[in-house]
């Protein structure tokens, strides 16, 4: 190894600091001291690989390997020694390793998180640490989180959750054979005893449908889920069959702003404003028997125009007014599924730009960094959850007891 001219280091490094040029990065002064320093860190690996024993075995040096690695400090080249055997596993830079620093791989792990392309975020490299990376490179760093992402997966929960709400999010991934395919990300957003909103888990399908949702609630039951008291969803046809199925003393309530949106897509527009007005006397009633009444009222006076419109209301009552039996407080939480809406929309604000994924995986790996990013602010419980708890320990008993 030549050895390491310090004089000139100090020299360059006055020129940069007189000039207001950086001293880090790929041209900068101190480049070529890390360089040193690392090259000389895998020599000493080496001599002590080569132990007497290895020497005696006919092991011997086989030239040098170079490659460019990312530092704190900017783009460095390294030469690391190689062996005839093949048996030499440097630890200070590893095989295949090309991001040194942890700084860096979790920087570049925050800005993917936050939904920079792999375009943006070599920008970033090339502005703060002097040299561009691959999508390759990004693409193996932010693969780091892929192990915890499967132990997250299959992680217990709790046994009892007193409110889940279940949506799903839908996005185009490219298929095996190179076809731009949708997918659906089915989430399951919980509120523990404790008030905290909690993920449960996300599961990737080709499509939206009870037969998954089955599958979803098994994998649920599998993982701790004993008990659900209420569970809030969308009007897919068969998802409380399914529900049930799995948890059966579960109260289904089915989303009121859903069944609103299917129902004025039949509404003539120049009726719409007069109708919603109506419409709002029956799902805003103080009571059951009262919403049923305005449900009477607006049956005489749109059921003529709009039978199938008042049709789905009635047959799908029960399960839209199961909010009424809770007071104020937990009505508002449970009469839509806002609540997981709103978590889709912070995570459509990450995703927005991507438009096709390469596959299920790079979904998967960037929804669930959007997710991490999202639960830090999940620390608080729920506004008057202490009330609430209370509320929903005398209404179920038993099933969901505070001490």
């Amino acid at each position: 190894m030549s050895e390491f001219d310090f004089e000139s280091i100090k020299n360059k490094a006055i020129e940069q600091l007189k000039a207001g040029k950086p001293l880090l990065g790929k041209d900068g002064a101190f480049a070529p001291l890390l360089e040193s320093i690392l090259n000389a860190a895998l020599e000493g690996e080496m001599d002590a690989h080569l132990s007497e024993e290895e020497r005696l075995s006919g092991n011997r040096r086989n030239g040098k390997m170079q490659k460019q690695v990312q530092t704190s400090m900017g783009e460095v080249t390294v030469s690391t020694p190689r062996d005839r055997n093949s048996t030499f596993e440097p630890q200070f830079i590893k095989k295949r390793e090309t991001v040194l620093a942890e700084g860096v791989a979790d920087r570049i792990i925050g800005l993917y998180a936050m939904g920079n392309s792999t375009r943006e975020i070599s920008d970033w490299m090339e502005e703060n640490l002097g040299n561009r990376v691959s999508a390759d490179t990004i693409s193996s760093i932010t693969d780091r989180v892929l192990p915890e992402i499967k132990a997250w997966k299959s992680r217990s929960l709790d046994p009892v959750y007193p409110i889940v709400w279940m949506d799903a999010i839908h996005y185009k991934v490219t298929d095996e054979r190179g076809y731009a395919v949708t997918r659906a990300i089915y989430n399951v957003l919980g509120i523990d005893s404790e008030g905290h909103k909690d993920l449960l888990g996300m599961y990737i399908s080709k499509n939206e449908g009870a037969n998954f949702w089955l599958s979803v609630l098994t994998d649920l039951q599998n993982r701790g889920v004993r008990d659900i008291l209420i569970a809030c969803v969308d009007g897919l046809k068969g998802f409380p069959d399914a529900i049930r199925s799995v948890y059966p003393d579960t109260i289904v309530q089915l989303c009121i702003v859903h069944q609103i949106r299917n129902s004025i897509k039949y509404v003539g527009s120049r009726h719409r404003k007069e109708f919603m007005k109506d419409l709002k006397l029956v799902y805003q009633a103080v009571s059951k028997d009262a919403a049923e009444t305005e449900l009477l009222n607006l049956e005489a006076k749109w059921g003529e125009q709009y039978p199938i419109v008042i049709k789905s209301w009635q047959d799908n009552w029960d399960k839209l007014t199961e909010y009424f039996q809770f007071t104020a407080g937990i009505r508002k939480l449970i009469y839509t599924t806002n609540t997981v809406e709103g978590y889709h929309r912070q995570i459509r604000k990450v995703t927005k730009n991507k438009g096709v994924f390469p596959s299920d995986t790079a979904l998967e790996k960037l929804v669930y960094l959007a997710y991490r990013n999202i639960r830090k602010k999940w620390t608080m419980p729920l506004a008057n959850w202490a009330t609430m708890s209370q509320q929903l320990a005398i209404k179920f008993g038993d099933r969901f007891k505070l001490f």
